[in-house]
């Protein structure tokens, strides 16, 4: 009989099994997520603010398996995970499994700031980024009617806490686009008042990446007016004021939250599968530990094992890659009764963008920035894309809005049932 292999998150890793797995027909594979689609997260700060399409980023689960005859997909949220009786529940119903995959990624990580979880924007999936566009939007139009100066310098004000990957490359935008885009397209707005502050609570931005892309990421974005605050955190957010751990508030009406990670909830796991932030303890194999066939991937796992990160691996798209390539290799030695392989991250490097033709770029033997950097950048970015019209479509809207400095596509849009609602 076919082995049923149940993936529980259709991001890197489990897109990456069932492109080992697809057509093989010593499998049935059911693909499990809330969303019907497939997308690209490292992009998605594009997405919210407005200068690339949700489409450019995302793709229809149902599309990516059409050719694949022996993968289907269940539309529906994880609700608990039963490995006695080797089932999972669902909001939409039950399924039973012979191999269950959990590749559910992180959420937002609040750290148990109740009016920040509240108040705050996170930025980590379509829906988040699209309210996030439109919330800014908004907030510009009204700034551009507003006579009162300190009513619209609070609508104008931007605080971003967090300074990684996301933090920096999000500052880095919001500052081209307001240089370029505000004096055109908002005259009535008193633009001095805009401030974009980037908060992080560690010594540096980019901690993980090298001290040159750290300097080069401080440098540029001090250049842009971006006001960076290190060593301080974000304590509290009440009545539009966010409160900073040195005693000084930000009068704002937009936090954008990319402080922190935590994984996903899994019911039913026993608790001393489970370390700390929620990530999921893994043996080299990638399997739960205590648990009889189900495996963990990605963002939401925890790895000791590897010699290289005996502290677990990063939470890259480049790990969930890797790891997704490998189990379904895996799974196909099990079949031949096999020696599997352990996972080994090939650090393959990180970089991030800061401002239009410039990046920083870390290889494992050598760092650079600059022009080469951001043109390494855009190449990456469009490669893990999962359909050729996506890629195409991403790398013409990129040169043409670099060359114009105008994305056209500032749509305040608000999904409702009827018209007169």
């Amino acid at each position: 009989m076919k082995k049923h292999i149940v993936i529980v998150g259709g991001g890197f890793a489990g897109v990456h099994i069932i492109k080992s797995l697809k057509n093989d027909q010593r499998f049935r594979i059911t693909l499990v997520d809330k969303n019907n689609y497939h997308f690209f997260p490292p992009l998605i700060y594009q997405v919210a603010t407005s200068f690339i399409q949700a489409s450019n980023i995302s793709y229809p689960f149902r599309k990516m398996i059409s050719d694949s005859r022996n993968v289907h997909f269940h539309m529906g949220s994880l609700v608990k995970v039963n490995p006695e009786s080797k089932t999972i529940e669902t909001d939409t119903g039950t399924l039973s499994y012979d191999h269950l995959v959990l590749a559910l990624g992180t959420e937002s990580n609040f750290f148990g700031m109740e009016n920040v979880q509240k108040c705050a924007l996170p930025m980590k999936n379509i829906e988040e980024a699209l309210y996030l566009r439109n919330h800014m939007l908004l907030n510009l139009e009204e700034a551009a009617r507003n006579k009162d100066i300190k009513k619209a310098q609070r609508l104008q004000n931007i605080v971003i806490a967090g300074g990684g990957p996301t933090g920096v490359e999000l500052a880095g935008m919001l500052a081209e686009m307001g240089k370029y885009i505000a004096e055109k397209e908002y005259p009535e707005m008193k633009l001095g008042l805009s401030n974009i502050y980037l908060i992080d609570a560690l010594p540096t931005l980019l901690s993980p990446m090298s001290k040159m892309a750290q300097e080069t990421a401080y440098n540029k974005l001090k250049k842009l007016g971006v006001k960076i605050q290190l060593n301080i955190s974000v304590k509290d957010y009440v009545d539009n004021k966010v409160i900073l751990s040195d005693g000084n508030t930000i009068e704002t009406e937009t936090l954008i939250w990319t402080s922190g990670v935590i994984g996903r909830e899994v019911p039913g796991l026993p608790s001393e599968s489970v370390a700390k932030g929620r990530r999921i303890l893994v043996d080299q194999f990638n399997k739960v530990n205590g648990v009889n066939d189900i495996y963990a991937l990605g963002d939401i796992c925890l790895q000791l094992t590897d010699p290289n990160f005996t502290k677990g691996h990063p939470q890259l798209a480049q790990v969930a890659i890797q790891q997704g390539k490998n189990l379904g290799t895996n799974f196909k030695k099990m079949e031949k009764s096999e020696k599997l392989n352990s996972f080994k991250y090939n650090d393959k490097g990180s970089m991030a963008i800061i401002s239009k033709f410039n990046a920083v770029v870390d290889l494992p033997k050598f760092s650079f920035n600059g022009f080469l950097a951001w043109l390494t950048w855009l190449f990456i970015h469009v490669i893990p894309l999962v359909s050729f019209r996506s890629k195409i479509r991403l790398a013409l809207d990129w040169f043409r809005l670099f060359i114009t400095n105008n994305p056209s596509i500032r749509l305040i849009l608000y999904p409702k049932k009827n018209a007169n609602q």
